[in-house]
């Protein structure tokens, strides 16, 4: 399996790679997609689509990981996330790839045993498990490794044994 999660964002956007082998579990790639905020949204909604599309080739994904948005306070940047999440939709389908959605909760609950862990819990769980990750650069890319791993877990059972 090779299972990417995503944390879209209209500004920035996170994601992680992870490869399963047997019983073991690697992470091959995380990172973060900056997306200039002097481009038109439909510039970034396209950089968006083509970063991820090319992520998907080249790692021959199998499965992808996205979280379930919630309403903030401004509607008009929930409706931009719709637009990417869109474009996660299209590629799913474009590539047949699996598409797993959890909410919020569940992630937390995945990683932490605490659905109302907060992100730093979250983090500190993602540094135990690899410990020779460097800081994250911001939390879009713990978000998406946290959905990254709810998605391997809830597909396989919560199966955790031998991270690499």
């Amino acid at each position: 399996m090779q299972l990417l999660g995503i944390d879209p964002g209209c500004r920035y956007a996170g994601y992680g790679v992870i490869r399963t082998e047997g019983s073991m579990i690697y992470l091959v790639e995380h990172g973060l997609l900056k997306l200039s905020p002097t481009q038109s949204l439909v510039q970034r909604v396209a950089a968006f689509h083509d970063f991820f599309s090319e992520k998907i080739t080249i790692h021959k994904v199998t499965d992808i990981a996205l979280e379930t948005p919630f309403l903030g306070k401004n509607a008009q940047n929930f409706l931009k996330l719709g637009y990417l999440r869109g474009i996660v939709y299209l590629l799913s389908h474009k590539h047949a790839i699996t598409l797993h959605e959890f909410s919020p909760t569940e992630v937390k609950q995945a990683l932490t045993g605490y659905g109302s862990a907060s992100k730093e819990q979250v983090a500190r769980v993602l540094y135990q498990l690899f410990p020779r990750i460097p800081p994250f650069e911001r939390e879009d890319v713990s978000d998406a490794l946290a959905v990254t791993l709810c998605g391997l877990w809830r597909g396989n059972q919560n199966r955790l044994i031998g991270l690499r």
